[in-house]
């Protein structure tokens, strides 16, 4: 297989971006890492931009250890859902056990495929991923993937590093230009970017 040296540069700023993320969660507590970073990611905010609302069904893309996941959770309540995807079983494990201490009994945890969540069908308002959608090895078919778990009307919200902005530089993120590409082959469309965070953008994309 060859790898073109803007890919080989690509995924070293990437394992470099995810040593750093590692070891700053190791020389910090979980909440004092997960404090960090909504100092640069306002979980208010960032639900509100995504439009998550009481009573939504939301699908959280790389859930990890509940990072957002309890926040989602709160923000659409008891009428509402989350399911919480990842394919790490042992950071799934932990948001349950966290969710059980914290009282919060609206979420779902799903192990999926590196190229499927396996949402269920027609099961959701909103998907929504953070820090998410630049680690997709097949970010199209990952797309593609998540409509027959769309309800009508239900769009997809990512949160990703601007490379104009962010700490990695211009090869480490997602550009508006990259979305609207990679949308269009999946059968959506972009019809919303927010940048009033200071590293990241906010993509909302609809199927057309």
């Amino acid at each position: 297989m060859i790898i073109r040296r803007k890919s080989l540069l690509a995924a070293v700023l990437v394992a470099v971006a995810g040593i750093g993320i590692l070891s700053a969660q190791q020389s910090l507590s979980q909440d004092e890492w997960e404090a960090k970073t909504f100092e640069k990611q306002p979980p208010e905010k960032v639900m509100d931009a995504a439009g998550i609302k009481p009573g939504m069904t939301v699908g959280e893309l790389g859930a990890g250890r509940g990072r957002f996941t309890v926040r989602l959770a709160r923000r659409v309540g008891s009428a509402g859902k989350i399911l919480a995807n990842d394919i790490d079983a042992d950071g799934l494990a932990y948001l349950r056990e966290r969710c059980r201490k914290a009282g919060i009994n609206n979420v779902e945890t799903i192990l999926g495929r590196e190229d499927d969540p396996l949402f269920p069908k027609r099961s959701l308002d909103l998907a929504f991923m953070v820090w998410t959608y630049h680690f997709f090895d097949k970010p199209v078919a990952m797309l593609k993937s998540l409509i027959p778990a769309l309800k009508p009307g239900a769009r997809v919200v990512m949160v990703e590093p601007d490379p104009a902005r962010g700490p990695g530089g211009p090869d480490h993120g997602v550009s508006r230009e990259r979305i609207i590409k990679e949308a269009a082959k999946a059968g959506f469309e972009l019809i919303q970017t927010e940048s009033f965070l200071p590293e990241d953008l906010i993509f909302v994309l609809r199927l057309k």
